[in-house]
């Protein structure tokens, strides 16, 4: 299966079992387990859209593509840049609304 494929798939159905909108692919490998996708998902918009909240979920797809298991790792704002960043890091009790269900 192509690289490109597998993003998508990780994509599609994340966003079909989140109700999420992918926002960006973060990382991808291959090894014994099946394909690690990172990808992050829109949780929640505000205005300005720096200031929205995005979900790092992880999902690791099978050899055909199919979903075997994701795991949101954290929550943080647009503006917040990788893993390194001593930014906010948001928790349920950070979320309002409608939004909080779903994590």
């Amino acid at each position: 299966m192509e690289m490109t494929e597998v993003l998508d798939r990780a994509k599609k159905q994340l966003a079909d079992t989140t109700g999420l909108k992918p926002v960006a692919i973060t990382r991808a490998f291959e090894d014994e387990e099946g394909w690690h996708v990172g990808v992050a998902m829109l949780e929640m918009s505000r205005i300005p859209t720096s200031s929205d909240v995005l979900g790092d979920y992880e999902v690791l797809l099978n050899d055909c593509g199919g979903l075997l298991r994701f795991e949101r790792r954290r929550s943080r704002l647009r503006c917040e840049t990788g893993e390194e960043s001593e930014g906010v890091i948001l928790n349920r009790a950070s979320l309002v609304g409608d939004q909080s269900a779903r994590i």
